[in-house]
């Protein structure tokens, strides 16, 4: 008994020792470079400082559309720490994301429509360094989560500059480009939320679900890119919808969601509780009827594989995933 109370208490000692310095460090980040930081950004928009090119090119209104894996992942946690799940949420949608658009468009220049916006300004140097300012502000936050989630948050920004980087650019790689992209935002992120949202105790990763987050990202981004093949082949990128052809982008997508789809009905029946999944198709249904009607179109004339419709099955798919998943997490903890 004494040995077994010594072996808890050695091991209890560290743990809460680690905790305090975590602590320590957060508490002096925060003073030290949060604090007088967010007034900066506070000063730049209630002045006009950050340029109508800096807002528009951070597309805040984007993050919507990686917001779906935030709620999956949430809703897979066994018992959840609001308060930091309610950081994470922030962190994620209102800086992570943000700053990666606004680098990825500083690198790119775009000319003609991008994710969300028809009509891109040009980004000055001031996109650049608001993107490394929110980098640094996102990290010491991301402390407050833990180191695990720091180091998460940090390869994921990691991740996302050799994406767009001129130096590297791994956007230009067809099959490389799409990896990075789903293992990041869909893998990555899931273990982001799940590690940084679990109370107390960190469980096991649902394996099956961790999966088919890379998979939701898989047959959702590709179609984001079908109608910028020859904006993309001007700046000497290939990606994975041009390697595939408008037609074959649709069929593609939608292999990739049957595959979801799969796995998600594997995971619930392994629980013996078919029931959200079957809740969860009802939800997808309108998804699945604008695809099919708009792929029926752009089999007829590929020049319907334009920005209007991609950005219409852009909302409704984050729409309707965002109730799916919110829902899913409802259900979970009823």
């Amino acid at each position: 008994m004494l040995q077994g109370g010594q072996v808890k208490k050695s091991y209890k000692r560290p743990k809460r020792v680690a905790q305090q310095t975590l602590n320590r460090i957060a508490k002096v980040s925060y003073k030290k470079l949060i604090k007088p930081t967010v007034p900066v950004l506070a000063i730049l928009v209630s002045y006009g400082m950050l340029q109508r090119s800096t807002l528009q090119l951070l597309r805040l209104p984007f993050s919507y559309f990686l917001m779906p894996i935030y709620w999956f992942a949430l809703s897979f946690v066994p018992h959840i720490n609001w308060q930091k799940s309610l950081l994470i949420f922030l962190l994620l949608h209102g800086i992570l994301y943000p700053s990666s658009n606004g680098y990825n468009s500083y690198m790119d220049r775009d000319e003609a429509s991008i994710g969300g916006i028809e009509k891109p300004m040009q980004p000055t140097k001031q996109l650049f360094w608001v993107s490394v300012m929110l980098d640094v502000v996102g990290t010491f936050l991301s402390l407050i989560i833990s180191i695990k989630f720091c180091v998460a948050f940090v390869g994921y920004i990691s991740c996302s500059r050799l994406y767009s980087y001129r130096g590297v650019r791994l956007k230009r790689f067809a099959i490389l480009g799409y990896i990075t992209v789903i293992l990041n935002q869909g893998m990555l992120t899931f273990y982001m939320v799940f590690i940084g949202a679990s109370d107390g105790f960190i469980a096991t990763i649902p394996l099956l679900p961790f999966i088919a987050s890379a998979f939701l990202i898989g047959g959702f981004y590709p179609i984001t890119q079908v109608y910028q093949h020859k904006q993309d082949a001007a700046d000497g990128v290939k990606t994975i919808s041009m390697l595939l052809g408008k037609k074959g982008t649709f069929i593609f997508c939608a292999l990739i969601y049957s595959v979801v789809f799969g796995l998600l009905f594997q995971y619930f029946q392994q629980q013996n509780n078919l029931l959200p999944f079957y809740i969860l198709q009802i939800f997808f249904l309108p998804i699945i009827v604008y695809f099919i009607s708009w792929a029926m179109q752009v089999w007829r004339n590929d020049f319907l594989a334009d920005f209007k419709h991609t950005m219409q099955l852009n909302w409704l798919a984050s729409t309707c995933t965002n109730l799916a998943f919110i829902t899913l997490l409802i259900l979970n903890k009823l």
